[in-house]
């Protein structure tokens, strides 16, 4: 569903951008490639008003403001790094990289992903997991704008395929709302034996400012404070915290404040100068994350 939503979203934008082209071309050059580049790249606008929000916001958070040089710097990592995700990986290559599961008792990774993403969005993982010999599950979690509880038995039906694969727990890497989406299946089946450790690239644990905006179900559970938030965290017990890694940055532009993304007695870890979808391929994290993965039978 959602890469088709994708698909029609970008094909719609280059539709727009080249009739706007075509049309003003021979009355005014300068016309017709400002209005493209306003069409095309539009969003970038959009991005730079999360960052003012987030520097604001962040200003009284334990983790501190970014300077205006790291901000800069993040929004263009995420303006070069969102058009691949969003209109390359995620509507038209969101099946490039397979699930992979090889028999050899290495540890094994489920991949899960966050609001408004697919399985294409962990590509540049799952390439380096298959170079590895490592396997792998990417899931996909729908319905798209549902609840994050109705995410579990598909968390849970990913982990059983890798855990049969390998013999081994899993190690779960999560992005953005997938970190919740995590939490509320290790919630469900209340054996922390079922995984190795779960990464939380940018999750929203205790809510982002920017869920207040959200009309959808899983973005109004996001919000600050949210009743939903609030439940997941009271059902926890809280040396659960002790399995979890959690990246956070001061320039990550949809969750924020920053310290919002870490979880009490959790192994939290600070990257600057780097924005939400950028924070999932910084090569810090990755590295990290893989020498985790490979830090047993590898």
């Amino acid at each position: 569903m959602l890469a088709r939503l994708q698909q029609l979203v970008t094909l719609s934008l280059l539709v727009a951008a080249s009739c706007w082209l075509a049309a003003w071309w021979d009355n005014s050059a300068l016309v017709a490639l400002s209005g493209f580049v306003l069409i095309a790249l539009g969003y970038s606008l959009f991005l730079a008003l999360e960052f003012l929000a987030l520097h604001s916001l962040n200003r009284g958070d334990p983790a501190g403001p970014a300077c205006w040089g790291d901000l800069v710097r993040a929004w263009w990592g995420e303006t070069r790094t969102a058009p691949r995700v969003f209109c390359w990986r995620q509507p038209f290559r969101s099946r490039a990289a397979p699930d992979f599961m090889p028999k050899n008792g290495r540890r094994g990774v489920v991949f899960v992903h966050g609001f408004i993403c697919n399985r294409g969005f962990w590509t540049p993982w799952m390439k380096q997991l298959r170079a590895q010999n490592h396997a792998y599950v990417a899931v996909d979690l729908e319905p798209v704008f549902g609840r994050i509880d109705d995410y579990v038995p598909i968390i849970e039906a990913a982990v059983q395929r890798v855990n049969e694969a390998t013999g081994l727990p899993p190690v779960l890497v999560c992005h953005s709302m997938g970190g919740l989406a995590a939490r509320a299946w290790l919630r469900h089946v209340a054996n922390e034996g079922r995984v190795y450790r779960i990464v939380t690239i940018g999750t929203p644990h205790f809510g982002t400012w920017l869920g207040r905006f959200s009309p959808a179900i899983n973005g109004a559970q996001m919000q600050r404070a949210s009743a939903w938030l609030q439940q997941l965290g009271s059902d926890e017990p809280a040396s659960r915290y002790a399995l979890f890694t959690c990246w956070l940055s001061n320039c990550d532009n949809i969750v924020f404040p920053a310290s919002t993304a870490a979880l009490p007695g959790a192994d939290n870890c600070f990257v600057g100068g780097t924005g939400h979808v950028s924070l999932a391929f910084h090569p810090g994290v990755m590295a990290a994350t893989m020498a985790l993965i490979c830090a047993e039978r590898c």
